[in-house]
């Protein structure tokens, strides 16, 4: 999962995925912006089946963290 959250994460930021670790505080990333976090919580949706609540999201502080988010909730 952690895999494809950075992937994911490097699409949407248009990083490559060599540039995203798992401890990294995603927010923290020069490209983070509203609409960086849209398009994330988009293509999370999209991927997996998986609407996450803003208060979940905001929990989420490391890739590693959404990675876990996502792994522990899709369908």
């Amino acid at each position: 999962m952690l895999n494809k959250i950075i992937s994911l994460m490097a699409e949407c930021l248009e990083r490559e995925p060599e540039t995203i670790q798992a401890s990294d505080l995603f927010r923290k990333y020069d490209e983070w912006d509203s609409l960086a976090y849209l398009s994330v919580i988009a293509q999370i949706d999209d991927d997996f089946g998986i609407v996450v609540p803003i208060e979940d999201f905001k929990a989420c502080r490391t890739i590693q963290d959404l990675a876990s988010y996502v792994d522990k909730h899709k369908a």
